[in-house]
């Protein structure tokens, strides 16, 4: 329907939070035909973000700018179309207290930017002639305050995953009663027609299946590209073994050179990060570099400026994991062995690089190895950019678990993680698996699945 026919109060005023401009800069262009408030606390918050390489850094710049574009030459406090008559109107609110009765500084006892946020809401609330106003903020705990001043509060919902139950999508399928003769076909000639083994079934890219019969059964994988079902067999990668069938399908795609993106899902212990670090030594002459990467998250919410020493010394906490699984690959061999000198050599020679994710942003990823852990903890947006800087014959692995999300205005649903599993499944360049197994120890799989 038109805006021009629509009644002034259907349209609601959405009052937008600094972590929903960090999460996504274009966000105040995905409310329909609805209005909307951008606190000027929100803009003084972004002011204090606008230097730096992160995402929120470059978020923040985005949408100074965006701004700057839609408001042109009028005053930012007085309501301005967003973008013709489809979209609503935004505007800057200058003020957050004086005219509402309530102050959320007095209710909670404290004056802070929150508070402010939450006063602006309150003022709509109470002067925009009975229109519904709504607080969006990705801070849970803001939204709570909000409801307990009889506000309404939304989370950001734009790219957030609906479905929760394709997330736990394994990557893997078991066939049952399957005919012997096609499995021993498989063993023999390693590719059997597709339809031997799938019939009717409905053929997703780059999916395992564990095939059975009542005689035998084998690991396998539909290459949609020559619609066969190809056999998978365990293999060592610089002399790493999977240790059970989703660890061998992960190993399978990581080295499988027709696969140019894969996601690695699994809990602490799964060996996501050791099976992707050892497939791409055992690939180390097809590329150039091989780049591990994750992203900071600053311990306690703490920014890593507070931690003593230099910058090596500040981001060791963080990268010293990634280093761990190195060891661990390296020890497999013995000092004089030339693989554990290789992988020295590469180091010292900057072959293989271990950085923050940040580190990593400008650069070309053109002939590169790319392993990003704790994936999870990435945006949506971060996803995206890393995967549009991939230049050619460039490989990316995201390993994570889109459960155990470390950074505050992310959850299971709108992670990078979940967003790259969700929007990107049965593309012929991409393969995800679960690991559902822990391997560390069996101590380590206590913890998992009892405490």
């Amino acid at each position: 329907m038109p805006r021009a026919k629509k009644n002034e109060n259907d349209r609601k005023i959405f009052v937008l939070d600094t972590s929903v401009i960090l999460y996504a800069h274009n966000s105040i262009m995905n409310f329909a035909e609805h209005d909307v408030v951008i606190p000027i606390t929100v803009l003084e918050e972004l002011d204090q973000f606008k230097k730096g390489n992160d995402s929120k850094n470059f978020e923040a710049r985005e949408f100074i700018r965006l701004l700057d574009k839609l408001s042109k030459d009028r005053m930012i406090h007085e309501w301005t179309p967003l973008n013709g008559k489809t979209k609503g109107n935004f505007k800057v609110m200058m003020t957050s207290s004086e005219s509402s009765d309530e102050d959320a500084n007095k209710v909670f006892g404290e004056e802070k930017n929150d508070h402010k946020i939450l006063n602006a809401a309150l003022n709509l609330k109470n002067g925009e002639n009975g229109r519904k106003v709504i607080l969006v903020s990705k801070d849970i705990n803001l939204r709570l305050k909000a409801k307990s001043l009889n506000i309404q509060a939304e989370d950001y919902e734009t790219g957030k995953i609906k479905n929760i139950t394709e997330l736990e999508n394994t990557g893997k399928d078991v066939l049952e009663g399957i005919d012997p003769d096609v499995i021993n076909e498989l063993y023999d000639s390693h590719t059997v027609e597709a339809k031997k083994v799938l019939g009717t079934r409905k053929r997703k890219a780059n999916t395992y299946y564990i095939l059975k019969s009542d005689k035998n059964s084998v690991l396998s994988f539909y290459n949609g590209e020559n619609n066969t079902v190809e056999r998978v067999d365990k293999k060592l990668a610089y002399n790493i073994k999977p240790k059970n069938a989703e660890q061998t399908f992960a190993l399978h795609a990581i080295t499988n050179p027709n696969i140019k993106l894969v996601s690695v899902q699994g809990v602490a212990g799964t060996g996501k990060t050791l099976l992707a670090l050892a497939g791409a030594l055992e690939q180390r002459r097809d590329y150039k570099q091989i780049f591990l990467a994750r992203p900071i998250v600053p311990l306690s919410n703490k920014d890593i400026g507070y931690l003593p020493g230099d910058i090596k010394s500040k981001l060791n906490p963080y990268m010293e994991p990634l280093w761990d699984n190195l060891k661990f690959i390296q020890n497999q061999f013995k000092e004089s062995d030339k693989e554990f000198q290789k992988i020295t050599e590469m180091v010292n020679q900057e072959k293989l690089v271990i950085q923050p994710l940040a580190y990593i942003r400008g650069r070309s990823l053109s002939n590169i190895f790319f392993i990003v852990d704790e994936a999870q903890n990435l945006t949506p947006h971060e996803i995206k950019t890393i995967i549009s800087r991939a230049g050619e014959n460039t490989k990316i692995v995201f390993t994570g678990d889109v459960h155990q999300i470390d950074t505050p205005y992310l959850d299971s649903q709108s992670n990078g993680l979940s967003y790259l599993i969700d929007r990107v499944k049965d593309h012929p360049l991409y393969a995800h698996i679960k690991l559902e197994k822990g391997e560390r120890s069996e101590l380590a799989n206590l913890a998992n699945e009892l405490l």
